[in-house]
């Protein structure tokens, strides 16, 4: 049998290592589209700091790994694929066959419809090429504009700071990270990275980028800010590698659906990490959730079942973990909250802590905490294993600090 992963990333790493020990006599083949070996891009911003060199974003390090273990490497683009024939088209032309295809292809950054966005100095932030390119702009000193504050941009936003430049960032929501964080969340890590040196304008957008003196930038805000830069750098967000699926019967909504298989609507094509969007762990809606440790999930699960192993995921459970400059701060599952379910929020600004409980019933559903890094884990557990709270519930909205004691309670066999 012959199996075609398309992408190298962590999820398609993971499902070529897990198809091999599953099927040791299968052909496997891993595509993907960079000139260079597998690599992390959550690895990049270290890259950017100095810390590792691109070697250290490779994900496997040993030399003639793939090949030791039988996995050829293609490098290539699809463009199409034939579900009824069973074929990938490539950009070059050529056509391989499979019986088994995981689309494991993950996002690429949103390009905002700005004008002046395709002028020199303007970069995304997403591999190995873009981050040659900010290297060579983001010198000590250097004027830089970040447009977009959410998980993605204040991962960047660290390494440029550490790289020694004068960093501005805009962000067009409220607050920063508003899809991981509360409005009180958001507000405190504004105000943290502020107090850091970093201008933060939320709120506003980039209405146009134009050519300034010599090399550098001028960005035109929708504030009427006008803001000179030698580097403008583009986190706004990203979007699945989905364009190739097109007229092949795979449904595709923000990314490919899966069920818990994590097979998609065309028997034997299957999907998993950041293009994948898989059932929720609660409400059973389909959700993107683009972290590594859920692509390496949804990777074994898939190569499992694509080596006829039946395999299940339990649901997509949102995690967010983020680290802003020293103030560490998660959110897990409905952080948000449900509609007729129960919530608690607590803040000590000036111990640069926060916490906010949801609830449904008495099941802890989702969290957002800042500055707990002991036994926050807790939190993750009881809301994935959907533990039954009963009096501790109401504990909890008085005290939500008592989480871990709640926690410990709830694990005790009934006497």
């Amino acid at each position: 049998m012959k199996h075609i992963i398309l992408g190298n990333g962590p999820a398609g790493v993971v499902a070529a290592e897990t198809l091999r020990r599953a099927a040791p006599a299968d052909d496997i083949l891993l595509v993907g589209n960079e000139d260079a070996p597998p690599y992390s891009r959550m690895a990049i911003p270290y890259l950017l700091e100095g810390k590792i060199d691109e070697a250290g974003t490779y994900l496997r390090k040993t030399d003639g790994h793939f090949d030791s273990l039988r996995i050829r490497q293609l490098r290539g683009r699809a463009v199409a694929v034939d579900p009824e024939k069973r074929t990938v088209l490539f950009a070059d032309g050529h056509f391989e066959g499979y019986d088994r295809l995981l689309v494991a292809t993950g996002s690429h950054p949103v390009r905002p419809p700005i004008p002046g966005i395709d002028l020199p100095g303007v970069h995304p932030c997403w591999t190995l090429e873009d981050a040659r390119a900010i290297a060579a702009l983001a010198r000590p000193g250097a004027r830089v504009l970040q447009l977009g504050a959410g998980f993605i941009g204040c991962i960047i936003m660290e390494s440029l700071v550490r790289r020694g430049v004068t960093l501005t960032v805009v962000e067009m929501g409220d607050r920063m990270v508003p899809r991981m964080m509360t409005p009180q969340a958001g507000g405190m890590i504004k105000r943290w990275v502020e107090r850091k040196g970093i201008r933060v304008v939320t709120g506003a957008g980039v209405e146009r980028i134009e050519g300034g003196a010599g090399a550098s930038l001028v960005a035109t805000l929708s504030t009427g800010d006008a803001v000179a830069c030698d580097l403008l750098i583009v986190a706004a967000g990203v979007a699945p590698n989905v364009a190739f699926l097109e007229g092949t019967g795979v449904g595709v909504a923000k990314g490919v659906l899966v069920d818990d298989a994590m097979q998609t609507s065309v028997p034997g094509i299957y999907a998993a990490g950041d293009v994948a969007e898989a059932p929720d762990l609660y409400s059973g809606r389909h959700l993107v959730a683009a972290i590594q440790p859920n692509a390496v999930d949804q990777a074994r699960v898939a190569a499992l079942n694509m080596a006829g192993q039946p395999a299940r995921m339990k649901g997509v459970l949102a995690v967010n973990v983020l680290d802003s400059l020293g103030m560490i701060s998660s959110s897990f599952g409905e952080w948000q909250g449900v509609p007729d379910g129960e919530g608690v929020e607590q803040a000590d600004e000036a111990r640069g802590r926060y916490l906010s409980l949801q609830f449904a019933g008495d099941v802890l559903v989702g969290a957002t905490a800042i500055g707990w890094t002991d036994h926050i884990g807790v939190l993750r557990g009881l809301i994935q294993a959907k533990t039954r709270l009963g009096a501790w519930k109401d504990t909890l909205l008085r005290s939500p600090t008592r989480f871990v004691e709640a926690y410990l309670a709830c694990q005790r066999p009934a006497s």
